[in-house]
C-alpha cells in the first residue's frame, strides 16, 4: 500500500450538492482513505492508494461528473514566470531556452520573443531564482519575476477578481432587461401606464413578443444556469443550478406556447393572462443577483491571508563585497547566509540573525504582541515584522517556504479548507437535497393540478416556486465560511488554529490543564533573594564567589546565579576549582577560598551547621523557590532563593478563565511544596505534582476518563505526548517549529492571554456556525412548504416564484455575511 495526499484545486462546483456528491463518489472508490471537498476554498484533500489508481484516473472520474481537479505544483518544484527584456529575433528566444535548460536542476524552460516572457520550472534545492535571472543576465538580457514562485493564493484571488467583473457586467445588463420585463408584464395590473403599442388588450401579439425578446437576452446572459445544471441532471447528479434551469426553463417554454397561440388567435386573452416570461426572467437575474453577492463576500473570507501574505516585502537590498556593496533584488530570491540591510521602516524580508546593528521590531502583526522588541546584534528576527528605528545588517537563515510567515499562511490556508465535524449533517443533506427537491416540485405541481385545486398555470407556478426557493447552498457554505473567516482572524490575533475539528473541540473544552514551566512560568530561573547569615557581610561579595565556581555549570539554577551577578555588575572568574557532587550541589576554590554551594544535605554531610536559616529556608521555600545554601571556608555563608517567576499575566489571565466556567488545574513535575506555591501565585486550586515528563499524557487520559473535554496547554518540548493525548493540544509559540508540529492551537504570543483568545474565537465561530446552519435548514424547511401552497390552503396568498427565488438568492448571501462578521471578533 503506498498512500499519497494531495490537495486539490476542484472546479465547477456551484451549491453543497456538487461537493456531497464528488465526496460521496471519490470517497466511494475503494483504497481512498479520505475525499474531502470544500466549496467555501474550492479545494479537494485527498489520501488514497496509488498502487490501485493513478491520480489521472481519479481526475477524469471527477470530470465524469462534470468537475475538473486541478494538481497543485508539486513542493520540489518551482513554476517561475519571467518578463525578459532585450530579445531582438528568435535567435534571442532560443539562446536562453538552450542555456537555461542546460542549467542543473532546470526541468523546462520556454520563452516567447513575441510575447517577451519566459516560463522556467526547476527543481527546489538545486537551482535557484537568482542562479536563473543572472544566467539570463550574462546573456545580455533583463529578467524579472513576473509572480512570486507557487502563488496559486494570488492567481485564485485574480481569477475570483477576473469572475467578479464578468458576473457584474452581466448583473447590470440583465437588471436593466429585467426591469423593463417585469414593468410591461405587471404594470397594467398595478395602476402604471403602458404605451399603447404594448397594452395586452390592444396589442396582445407586441406584448408577447417584447417580453418574449427581453426575457431571451437574459436566459443568454444567464446561459451558465443550463449549461452547468442540465447536464448535471442529465448525468442524475443534479445541483442549484439544475434547479434554476428546470424552473425558468419550464415557465419559459410554458410562456413561448402560449405566445405562439396568441400569434394565432387561440383564445388570445386567456393566453395573454398565462405568459410567465416575467417569472423566468426576473427569477435568473435575482439569482444572477444572489450569485454575485455570494461570490463577492466569499471573496472576503481569505482576507485575512492576504493581508498576511502581504507582508513580505517585494524587495531586500543584498550586501556584498564586505558588506561595502548594495543591490537590490527581489525578495524571492534572497538565499540562505545572505547578508541584508535593513532601514528603520522597512519590513524585515527573511527569518534572519542580527550581526550588526540594533533596534525596536513591532511583531503585533504576526503574534498579536502589540509592545515593539527591542533587538541587538545576536538576536533573530522575523520575516515580515517591521524594524521601527535602527539600521541593521541581517543573515538570512530561513527563506522561501521555510520562514516562518510562509509556514503560518500554509497553516492557516490548510486550516480554512479543513472540515469541523459538526458540518457532517450538512453534507449528507444536502447530497440528497437537490432530488428530494425535484421530486417534491413535480409531486407539489401534480397534486394541485389532478385534485381540481388549481389549473395549470397555478400548478406550473407552484412547481417553479418549489423548485427555485431550495438552496443547498446555504448549507453547503454555513460551515466552511465560518471557519475560513474566524481561522483567519485567529492568525490576525497571534492565533494558529490547524483544523475546524481543533476549532470544534475547542469550544467544547470543559478543563484546561497547564504545564508550569514555560507556560506559566517563565521558564528561567531567576535569582530572587540573597540571606546572609552575618548581617554585615557583603552580598556582592559572596555572590560573586558563588557565581564564580558556578561559571562552567550548564544547570539552570547555576545559570541563575551567574545572571544575577552579571546583572548587578559583577564580573565572574574562572574557579581553580571546581567538582560535582551528584544531586547535591559542587565543591570549589575561588580566590584562594573554598566553597560548598549546593543543598541543605552538603553542607551537613560536611559538618557546617545551617540552622541558623532554617526559618528564612523554610519561608523561601513556602514561596516555591529553591534555596542553595552557602559556605565559605567550611564556615555557613548565606542562602540563595532561586525562583521561575510566574508570568505577569498569569493570574488575571487565569481568573478569567475560572469566569468562562473552566475547570483549571495545574501539571507539573515539581515537588508538591513548590507546585503548591506556584499555583497559589497563579491563582490555581488544583494541582498535580511530581509527575515526571512522560507521565502527563496518562493524566490526561484519567481526566478524560472521567468524561472530561480537556485541553492542555504547553511548550511543546518535553509534553508533547501529552499535547497529542488532550482533546485540544495548545501549544505556547515560544519555541515555534515544536509548538506548530505539537500542537492543534499555536498561541504566538506565548502568553496566556493568548489561550483566552483561542478559547473565546472557538465559542465565536462554533456560534456562527450553528446561527448559519439554523438558517440554513430553517429557511427551507419553512420556505418550501410556503412555495408548494400550505398559505393557500388557509386561505392565504400563493408565493410568487419571483420572490420565491429572490429569498433563495439572499439565503446564501445571509450565511456568508453573517460569517464575514467574524472579522470584528475581539476578545
Amino acid at each position: 500500500m503506498k498512500m499519497k495526499k494531495l490537495k486539490l484545486a476542484v472546479k465547477g462546483m456551484h451549491c453543497a450538492a456538487c461537493s456531497s456528491r464528488i465526496e460521496n463518489v471519490i470517497g466511494g472508490m475503494e483504497g481512498v482513505k479520505r475525499a474531502s471537498v470544500n466549496l467555501a476554498t474550492e479545494t479537494m484533500e485527498l489520501v488514497w492508494d496509488e498502487n490501485l489508481y493513478a491520480f489521472e484516473e481519479i481526475a477524469d472520474r471527477v470530470k465524469g461528473l462534470g468537475f475538473e481537479l486541478i494538481r497543485e505544483v508539486e513542493d520540489d518544484t518551482i513554476h517561475l514566470d519571467l518578463s525578459i527584456t532585450g530579445m531582438s529575433c528568435a535567435s534571442c528566444s532560443a539562446r536562453i531556452e538552450k542555456v537555461l535548460s542546460g542549467l542543473p536542476g532546470v526541468l523546462s524552460a520556454s520563452v516567447n520573443q513575441a510575447t517577451e516572457s519566459g516560463t522556467v520550472i526547476f527543481e527546489r534545492g538545486r537551482v535557484s531564482q537568482r542562479q536563473i535571472r543572472e544566467t539570463i543576465s550574462k546573456l545580455g538580457f533583463e529578467a524579472r519575476p513576473v509572480s512570486e514562485q507557487q502563488d496559486l493564493f494570488a492567481g485564485k484571488r485574480t481569477e475570483t477578481a477576473s469572475r467578479l467583473a464578468a458576473m457584474k457586467k452581466r448583473l447590470i445588463l440583465s437588471m436593466a432587461l429585467a426591469i423593463p420585463l417585469l414593468y410591461i408584464s405587471m404594470g397594467e395590473m398595478v395602476g402604471l401606464p403602458l404605451p399603447d403599442i404594448f397594452s395586452p388588450r390592444t396589442h396582445p401579439e407586441n406584448f408577447g413578443l417584447i417580453q418574449f425578446i427581453l426575457v431571451v437576452a437574459i436566459m443568454v446572459l444567464g446561459r451558465n444556469f443550463y449549461i452547468i445544471g442540465i447536464p448535471a441532471l442529465l448525468r442524475r447528479v443534479p445541483n442549484m443550478d439544475s434547479l434554476i434551469a428546470v424552473g425558468t426553463g419550464a415557465a419559459f417554454i410554458y410562456s413561448t406556447w402560449n405566445l405562439v397561440e396568441i400569434f394565432l388567435g387561440i383564445d388570445v386573452q386567456m393566453k395573454v393572462m398565462d405568459l410567465y416570461f416575467e417569472s423566468a426572467g426576473v427569477l435568473i437575474a435575482l439569482v444572477s443577483l444572489g450569485k454575485y453577492m455570494e461570490t463577492r463576500s466569499k471573496s472576503h473570507t481569505s482576507d485575512a491571508i492576504t493581508k498576511l501574505m502581504q507582508l513580505t516585502p517585494e524587495t531586500a537590498t543584498l550586501l556584498l563585497g564586505d558588506e561595502q556593496e548594495q543591490k537590490d533584488i527581489p525578495a524571492e530570491e534572497i538565499e540562505g547566509d545572505d547578508i541584508l540591510l535593513v532601514r528603520p521602516g522597512d519590513r524585515i524580508p527573511v527569518d534572519g540573525l542580527i550581526i550588526k546593528g540594533r533596534s525596536v521590531v513591532d511583531e503585533s502583526m504576526l503574534t498579536g504582541e502589540s509592545i515593539p522588541i527591542s533587538k541587538d546584534e545576536g538576536d533573530t528576527v522575523i520575516g515580515g515584522t517591521l524594524n521601527k528605528n535602527g539600521l541593521l545588517h541581517v543573515k538570512a537563515q530561513q527563506v522561501g517556504r521555510d520562514t516562518m510567515l510562509a509556514r503560518i499562511v500554509r497553516l492557516v490556508q490548510e486550516a480554512q479548507g479543513s472540515k469541523a465535524p459538526i458540518a457532517g449533517m450538512a453534507d449528507r443533506i444536502s447530497l440528497y437535497f437537490v432530488p428530494t427537491v425535484m421530486c417534491f416540485a413535480l409531486f407539489t405541481g401534480f397534486a394541485w393540478y389532478l385534485t381540481g385545486s388549481a389549473d395549470f398555470s397555478g400548478s406550473l407556478r407552484f412547481f417553479i416556486a418549489v423548485l427555485v426557493i431550495a438552496c443547498p447552498c446555504a448549507m453547503g457554505l454555513a460551515t466552511p465560511t465560518s471557519i475560513m473567516v474566524g481561522t483567519g482572524r485567529g492568525a490576525q490575533l497571534g492565533v494558529l488554529i490547524k483544523s475546524g475539528e481543533a476549532l470544534e473541540n475547542a469550544e467544547k473544552t470543559e478543563a484546561v490543564v497547564f504545564d508550569k514551566t514555560g507556560t506559566l512560568t517563565h521558564g528561567q530561573p531567576k535569582l530572587t533573594d540573597i540571606i546572609t547569615v552575618d548581617e554585615t557581610a557583603d552580598v556582592d561579595e559572596l555572590l560573586f564567589l558563588a557565581a564564580s565556581c558556578e561559571q562552567n555549570s550548564e544547570h539552570p539554577l547555576a545559570e541563575a546565579l551567574v545572571t544575577g551577578a552579571v546583572d548587578r555588575g559583577l564580573k565572574p572568574v574562572q574557579p581553580q576549582s571546581f567538582d560535582a557532587v551528584q544531586g547535591k550541589g559542587i565543591e570549589g576554590r575561588v580566590d584562594g577560598k573554598n566553597l560548598l554551594l549546593g543543598n541543605k544535605q552538603l553542607l551537613e554531610e560536611k559538618n557546617v551547621s545551617v540552622a541558623a536559616m532554617d526559618t528564612a529556608a523554610a519561608e523561601l521555600s513556602a514561596q516555591g523557590k529553591t534555596v542553595l545554601f552557602l559556605a565559605v571556608d567550611e564556615k555557613f555563608a548565606a542562602i540563595f532563593g532561586v525562583a521561575d517567576t510566574l508570568k505577569d499575566e498569569v493570574p488575571q489571565a487565569v481568573e478569567r478563565m475560572r469566569n468562562m466556567g473552566l475547570r483549571l488545574i495545574m501539571l507539573t513535575g515539581d515537588q508538591e511544596i513548590t507546585a503548591r506555591a506556584i499555583a497559589k501565585q497563579a491563582g490555581l486550586d488544583e494541582v498535580i505534582a511530581g509527575v515526571l515528563p512522560d507521565k502527563k499524557a496518562d493524566v490526561i487520559k484519567d481526566l478524560q476518563k472521567d468524561g472530561l473535554r480537556v485541553a492542555m496547554v504547553g511548550d511543546g518540548i518535553n509534553d508533547a505526548p501529552a499535547l497529542a493525548q488532550a482533546d485540544v493540544g495548545i501549544a505556547m509559540g515560544t519555541g515555534i517549529d515544536i509548538a506548530i508540529e505539537s500542537g492543534d492551537v499555536v498561541i504566538m504570543k506565548g502568553n496566556l492571554d493568548g489561550v483566552i483568545t483561542a478559547l473565546c474565537l472557538s465559542r465565536a465561530v462554533m456560534r456562527n456556525i450553528r446561527q448559519n446552519l439554523f438558517w440554513a435548514f430553517a429557511y427551507n424547511i419553512v420556505g418550501i412548504p410556503v412555495a408548494a401552497g400550505l398559505l393557500t390552503l388557509f386561505g392565504g396568498p400563493a408565493l410568487n416564484p419571483m420572490i420565491a427565488g429572490g429569498a433563495m438568492a439572499l439565503s446564501s448571501v445571509s450565511v456568508v455575511s453573517n460569517a464575514l462578521r467574524l472579522r470584528f471578533f475581539k476578545v
